[in-house]
């Protein structure tokens, strides 16, 4: 499991068309796949708002596939209207950045409330998918790819 940590922000609340900042305590935790980290923020008593960036859930993910993986956690423990995030992610691709991202609330979830733990546990979302890309080898044309042999 990643390190949790509870702090608090001294954020004020506003909402503007495409940004919303957070007040209170939180809950800090680390979701990881592949290249990709995502610090996540956990706000309990919120509207359900999920900020990616600094941007809102579907404009950063304007897909709904993508969107479908970050908030699974949350439909599995049915706390989508109850609870806001603040997440930032930093490298990747965008389909890795939403599992980490997923990865992340789920972490936040179970630090929140252990109960939730076998729920989450049964779809495969507490462990963290840890397969890279494997580095080249010298010598080869990719990670094991090699020059065609020829016999003569």
């Amino acid at each position: 499991m990643e390190k949790e940590e509870i702090k608090s922000s001294s954020a004020k609340i506003s909402e503007d068309k495409n940004k919303i900042e957070f007040k209170g305590k939180y809950i800090n935790v680390l979701g990881r796949r592949k290249t990709a980290v995502a610090q996540v923020r956990l706000y309990k008593n919120g509207k359900g708002a999920i900020m990616i960036n600094e941007m809102k859930l579907s404009d950063y993910f304007p897909t709904i596939d993508y969107k479908n993986i970050v908030i699974k956690p949350l439909q599995i423990a049915g706390l989508e209207k109850s609870i806001d995030f603040s997440v930032v992610i930093k490298g990747g691709g965008k389909h890795s950045q939403a599992e980490a991202a997923r990865h992340g609330i789920t972490v936040a979830l179970i630090a929140m409330d252990k109960d939730l733990r076998p729920a989450l546990k049964a779809e495969g979302l507490i462990t963290r998918d840890s397969r890279k890309k494997e580095r080249k080898k010298p010598g080869l044309k990719k990670a094991r790819r090699a020059e065609q042999w020829s016999k003569r």
